[in-house]
């Protein structure tokens, strides 16, 4: 439907008939699509067989309960952002108005492009997916086509993202290349299934392929240490752009990353019988030793058979060890720079950035883990992240809108907030905002009892459970030093400025929509009241780490 949509609309933008004017209902238009696509999903979510995958277009996606469910919120998502535009019939404000009708057609774009990306199951689809996502992001990132910065921004975003793309095409060249195949479930049977030390450059030629599309990945999502574009990139693109960049992409290629890895740790599947798995490694070892002896060792075929056997079981065990190990790297200096390079910062979107970054090492810790209960908060906080992430950037447009002023040429300006200062004293000019504006960052600095406590415990929890304890107890002071620059922003919204000018200028026209402030509301609300009533979130990240591990 997304697609057929996309096209009906192209033709519709190419038909000089769509005046500045009528972008209200092109932009809503838009929303409505996206809506009924996830609507669409959720219809399909209900189909018996998807728990163990449904395979299209010969293997080229995979469509699984994984899939569908972020699907689903990704549609969502969109529909919210697209919602969030602030439009009017005024003429005066036709400034904000032009670009509403590119902005809506690229974002559906970007969003047909995630929602391919995390059901692709091939190196081909997967490649094309990333390609149509980041083409959506280069193009928002330059929308403001009068702004130079914005048009840096894109330049810069471009040549980056140009960049990894080549890194993750080299990876899947040099898979293909060793394998012969392209497709995710023929690779992981190939390298359980050698079983002769003739095929070690296979195995190694695959895995520094795996590792180079791992190391693009990372680069896409801002991991460190390949994270230096994104402060600057979201610093100087317009809010409500940097919304798009800072959420969509994360969402899909966190998913890829799971589907990617976590099929690759077998071990997790046969420890339930210790001693069988502890017999198994031991015939492994005696068969290295049998080998070492010659023929005239007693038993020495027999053992020779198991330790062939060892091997093939340890083909991808040994391939996720180390992907496991890159991982756990870039999530330690995720929550390292992000909280140390935050500490630092002036700008509100760098700050944001940088929190970010953090994020990011929680997310990478809790999936470099890959049990069922790291999954499981892996899910989960990815959800709560994008929630909060989501209004504190409606907020930050909120306020935007509400401080407004005339040109000379009695057109809307929107006047972003840039820096920490402006918003200082924003609780005596708007209590409302400054108040949710203050959960959600209470929210991200993991206070209880709020929603991004519980993100933080889980992934916590899973660490600790599986011996994680150096980079437990690094994440916990991380988290506790992040709280610095969170509670910075509340002090300077609750101390009064004569001289701030966060107020609202009568002689203009609002552009904050009711469905703006209904969307702060409900966030915040889900943020603050969400150990109330728990069990919808909870259960349906349970449920999907359920389904990864036992299909």
């Amino acid at each position: 439907m997304l697609f057929i949509s996309l096209l009906i609309l192209l033709v519709v933008k190419a038909i000089p008939l769509i005046s500045t004017s009528a972008a209200t209902h092109f932009t809503r238009i838009c929303a409505i699509i996206l809506l009924l696509s996830g609507i669409l999903s959720f219809n399909i979510s209900y189909i018996q067989s998807i728990g163990s995958g449904i395979g299209l277009y010969s293997g080229l996606f995979q469509v699984t309960n994984i899939s569908q469910t972020i699907e689903i919120f990704i549609f969502i998502i969109g529909f919210i952002v697209l919602m969030a535009w602030p439009l009017s019939a005024n003429h005066n404000q036709e400034n904000i108005n032009k670009y509403a009708i590119d902005y809506s057609i690229i974002v559906l774009f970007s969003t047909m492009g995630s929602s391919l990306l995390v059901s692709s199951f091939d190196l081909i689809s997967i490649y094309l997916s990333i390609e149509l996502q980041s083409f959506g992001l280069y193009i928002l990132s330059t929308l403001y086509r009068n702004s130079e910065a914005s048009t840096g921004a894109g330049l810069k975003y471009f040549l980056l993202g140009g960049f990894s793309s080549c890194i993750i095409l080299l990876g899947a060249g040099l898979i293909y290349a060793y394998t012969g195949s392209t497709q995710l479930e023929s690779i992981y049977t190939l390298l359980s299934s050698l079983s002769s030390s003739n095929f070690d450059y296979v195995i190694q030629g695959t895995l520094l392929g795996i590792i180079l599309m791992i190391i693009g990945l990372l680069f896409k999502v801002a991991a460190a240490p390949f994270h230096n574009w994104a402060p600057s990139v979201y610093d100087e693109t317009p809010t409500i752009v940097t919304i798009w960049l800072t959420i969509m992409p994360k969402i899909a290629i966190f998913v890829l990353l799971l589907e990617l890895y976590a099929p690759m740790n077998l071990t997790t599947y046969y420890t339930t019988d210790s001693l069988y798995y502890q017999s198994f490694i031991d015939f492994a070892c005696c068969s290295a030793l049998a080998e070492q002896l010659g023929t005239n060792f007693p038993f020495a075929d027999s053992f020779t058979s198991y330790y062939w056997a060892a091997i093939s079981f340890f083909n991808i065990d040994y391939t996720a060890l180390e992907i496991k190990n890159i991982l756990l790297i870039s999530s330690m200096l995720s929550l390292i720079v992000g909280v140390v390079v935050g500490l630092a910062q002036v700008k509100i979107k760098r700050l944001l950035a940088y929190s970010t970054i953090s994020h990011v090492g929680f997310i990478l810790l809790a999936l470099a883990i890959n049990t069922e209960y790291s999954i499981d908060a892996f899910l989960f906080y990815i959800i709560q992240y994008i929630v909060t992430s989501l209004n504190i950037f409606f907020i930050l447009l909120a306020i935007s809108y509400l401080s407004n002023t005339l040109s000379n040429k009695r057109e809307l300006v929107i006047n972003d907030v840039k820096y920490l200062k402006d918003l200082q004293g924003l609780f005596f000019s708007n209590p409302a905002l400054s108040l949710t504006l203050s959960i959600c960052l209470f929210s991200m600095a993991g206070i209880p009892p709020l929603l991004g406590f519980f993100g933080k415990l889980s992934v916590l929890t899973a660490a600790l459970e599986q011996g994680y304890d150096v980079l437990s107890y690094i994440a916990i002071i991380t988290s506790v030093i992040s709280a610095t620059y969170y509670l910075k922003i509340v002090k300077l919204m609750h101390t009064e400025d004569n001289n701030n000018t966060i107020v609202t200028d009568n002689s203009t026209v609002s552009v904050l929509t009711s469905t703006h402030s209904f969307v702060i509301s409900t966030l915040s609300l889900l943020i603050l009241f969400f150990i109330l009533k728990p069990t919808l979130i909870l259960t349906s990240t349970q449920v999907l780490s359920l389904y990864l591990f036992n299909y």
